[in-house]
């Protein structure tokens, strides 16, 4: 099942006080950024953040979800319109990414 349009676009709505959020839609689904980082993504009507230490530590009950098949576990962002947590997530995930590597021009 893909997400609906009508799920990406209340997600954005309800985060858009966060400002930086971006998404990209791929097959389907929407790989979320923030301020250019991938910081997880929205699958199946699932917000979905990256697993890693700075996530685990503001979301530690999170249950850990597969975005499809193939892919890594991520964990399940449940309460996805609080703004104010999404904005602490995201700048906490944020920080402890690297920098996307700069894209070779053809």
């Amino acid at each position: 099942m893909a997400t609906t349009k009508n799920f990406h676009d209340y997600f954005i709505e309800a985060t858009h006080s966060v400002g930086g959020i971006t998404t990209r839609a791929m097959m389907g689904e929407y790989v979320l950024y923030y301020n250019g980082k991938v910081v997880g993504g929205i699958y199946d009507n699932r917000v979905l953040v990256k697993d890693i230490p700075a996530a685990r530590a503001l979301l530690p009950d999170a249950r850990l979800e597969l975005p499809y098949e193939g892919a890594k576990l991520a964990l399940y962002l449940e309460d996805c319109e609080n703004a104010e947590f999404v904005r602490e997530l995201f700048n906490a995930i944020y920080e402890e990414l690297p920098m996307p590597k700069p894209r070779k021009r053809k």
